[in-house]
């Protein structure tokens, strides 16, 4: 719901819990009114008329008030807006008008040939934002345009959480004291990144089920940053968006525009728990495309075959998977051009003739006769030096001149804002598409930027921005072209998740690290802002000889990766006929609980911290707890588990052991059956009666 005042210069926006509200002054100083519980517009009008604090003019009376600091003028913060031309830095800008239209609201500001319009968008409890920059005068430089700065209302003691990693530790959750000054996460390596994930909460004394929770979320998979800045009265804002730093994000000659990623904002009182439900929900029903459908449960040969496959082979990992219930059959790395290594092949999409000889049609149709979709590895944005496409174009990769051309996994990036090469990535891609029956894309990215460098162009610096833009609209546009093919979004594991590759992708590769005790942790964290409906997980082969070594058995591994989108990746021709056997009664019961996983509400009921750690599912009147031991000390009893969101006035019995629990349910009998030692996993169903 979008209310205006009669005077036209304040606004609130109001969700089902929470509203947003701001206004402009007589001098065309936007400042931020309230963000937090909802309120009414008068409530809005009365914060509006509140003075600005009178300061010496060593401070400003607009720092950490004002809805979108901009450079120039009376503020010493972090600005949103960093604008360059050759007479000046900096805006000063003119209201011009406002447009309302359902719940969206546009702010529409001037600074001579620069038009600056401020979105506003509520979706549940989520304030989505966003800027357009239009250059109808001389030419300019952007040097930042993030889409929105927040702040937050005056509180002491505020936490930080931030997901934090590497590769094969994406998404770990850590929280902190935040302290004056500023705070940065972000990426410079051209993608979203393994070393943060674009989100950050901020809390007083929030547990998982109480308290205020304040979280953002950008949406863009290309280099980034967010800024929390404690400031000095002790206000706090954030500011986000495209670009690490100011060097410079596109040049804009007259006529041309410009439209930031959106910056999402939640707040909630239901602590992080809630929080996340609300994110959750707000992604299911904005963000990700068919969101109501279920993601089948896969296979992925990588773990099994690594480079070395042929046709044969595959159609025997495909009846395996067949036999335990796998829906998804997915031929990884090393079916196209000479791609018997790391080293060759990469930018030659078509079928390598000696393992496919008929090209991937009728693998394709055996899959599809066993009853299980077909799907494919690609990685379009690079290229081998030893490869025909760069062989024919070696000019059409990013480079210095003059410079090395490093490598990283023997590969170089191709420069995708070209149009050139965004021309060649949809021939080929479309024509692979074309060429066989295939449902399902894994798209990976599996080295970072580093010569990023576009010689002749007369503004390279837009190579760091346009090539995201480009793969948005290659992913558009295959979908468009090919409506039953899904995406899963891949970077060497967790390098490219946020909410814009998202909005293009189906589900997404979590962590190239499948160790079942290691994603605990993993999940953990995502969870706090992504839903189990987009995180793919596999069960792999024990030990784990790909990472750790670690031996657990294949209950742990299933229940570990049932908390997501299920997938194996072990290789099926080593495991035994029990293995087997067993590996399908535990995808028989994913089915059965999936809807709840991937379409339910998440409660996590203990942190993967050592001991007891579980989750809990709940979608109507059934509900589905998910609890892994991951170790047990003299002999101690199983902690029982409190379970959250039932109707407490139901009875529910637990399928597993017909026990029946009256109002909020505490799991224990269950549990100490079920949970028998060091990394053991139990699975316990609850239906209303």
């Amino acid at each position: 719901m979008l209310e205006i005042s009669d005077h036209g210069r304040t606004w609130v926006l109001s969700g089902p819990t929470s509203s947003y509200a701001v206004h402009l002054t007589e001098g065309d100083e936007l400042l931020h009114l309230h963000w937090g519980p909802r309120i009414a517009l008068a409530d809005a009008e009365a914060l509006a008329v509140r003075p600005l604090p009178d300061y010496w003019p060593f401070e400003s009376q607009l720092d950490g008030r004002e809805e979108y600091p901009v450079e120039g003028g009376p503020r010493f913060v972090r600005p949103a807006l960093s604008v360059r031309t050759e007479e000046r830095r900096g805006t000063e800008w003119t209201f011009e008008a406002y447009e309302a239209e359902g719940d969206q609201l546009r702010l529409r500001f001037r600074d001579g040939g620069l038009a600056v319009t401020l979105h506003y968008r509520m979706r549940h409890d989520v304030v989505e934002r966003w800027v357009e920059l239009g250059n109808e005068g001389p030419a300019l430089e952007l040097l930042r345009a993030d889409p929105a700065a927040w702040t937050l209302p005056d509180r002491e003691g505020w936490r930080l959480s931030q997901l934090h990693g590497r590769w094969a530790a994406e998404s770990l959750l850590t929280a902190a004291p935040l302290t004056y000054g500023e705070k940065i996460i972000g990426s410079r390596r051209g993608h979203t990144g393994h070393q943060h994930l674009p989100w950050v909460a901020l809390d007083t004394d929030a547990t998982e089920e109480r308290g205020e929770v304040y979280g953002c979320a950008l949406g863009w998979s290309g280099s980034w940053r967010i800024a929390v800045a404690q400031l000095p009265d002790a206000r706090v804002q954030i500011t986000g968006g495209a670009g690490y730093d100011d060097s410079g994000l596109l040049r804009l000659e007259a006529g041309e525009s410009y439209t930031s990623p959106v910056f999402a904002g939640l707040w909630s009182d239901g602590g992080f728990g809630g929080a996340s439900r609300a994110w959750h929900a707000y992604q299911r029903a904005y963000v990700i495309p068919d969101a109501e459908r279920d993601r089948p449960v896969l296979f992925n040969s990588w773990e099994a075959t690594e480079f070395d496959i042929s046709e044969e082979q595959q159609g025997t990992l495909a009846r395996r998977a067949a036999a335990i219930g796998v829906e998804l059959f997915v031929v990884d790395d090393g079916w196209f051009g000479k791609r018997t290594s790391d080293r060759a092949g990469l930018g030659d999409w078509t079928p390598n003739p000696d393992r496919f000889p008929k090209g991937l049609k009728p693998l394709a149709d055996y899959v599809h006769a066993l009853g299980m979709q077909f799907g494919i590895w690609v990685e379009p944005e690079m290229v081998n030096p030893d490869s025909d496409l760069y062989r024919a174009h070696p000019d059409w990769v990013q480079f210095q001149p003059g410079r090395k051309r490093t490598e990283f996994r023997n590969q170089l990036v191709l420069n995708l804002a070209r149009e050139d090469v965004q021309e060649y990535l949809w021939e080929r891609l479309d024509t692979l598409l074309a060429s066989a029956p295939i449902d399902y894309v894994k798209w990976d990215f599996n080295r970072c930027f580093t010569d990023a460098g576009w010689p002749g162009d007369g503004y390279p610096q837009r190579l760091w921005i346009d090539h995201v833009r480009a793969l948005y609209a290659l992913l558009d546009r295959l979908r468009a072209a090919h409506p039953g093919v899904a995406f899963e979004s891949c970077s060497g594991g967790g390098g490219r998740i946020d909410l814009g590759v998202m909005s293009r992708t189906d589900q997404v590769w979590t962590s190239d690290n499948t160790d079942p005790l290691d994603r605990l942790a993993i999940q953990h964290g995502f969870s706090q802002i992504h839903p189990a409906r987009v995180m793919a997980a596999w069960v792999t082969d024990s030990p784990n000889t790909q990472l750790n070594g670690r031996v657990s058995s294949l209950r742990f591994r299933f229940v570990s990766s049932m908390a997501g989108v299920l997938g194996v990746g072990g290789d099926l021709t080593e495991w035994t006929e029990e293995e087997l056997a067993e590996a399908g009664d535990w995808v028989a019961l994913y089915k059965e609980i999936r809807p709840l996983v991937q379409h339910g509400d998440l409660y996590r009921l203990r942190p993967p911290t050592g001991g007891l750690s579980a989750v809990q599912y709940v979608r109507g009147g059934e509900a589905v707890v998910l609890a892994w031991l991951q170790a047990q000390s003299y002999g101690e009893p199983v902690p029982a588990l409190r379970l959250r969101g039932l109707d407490p006035t139901a009875s529910y019995e637990c399928l597993e052991t017909g026990e029946v629990h009256r109002g909020a349910v505490l799991l224990h009998h269950g549990l100490r059956t079920g949970l028998r030692g060091d990394l053991d996993a139990a699975v316990l169903r609850l239906r209303r009666i």
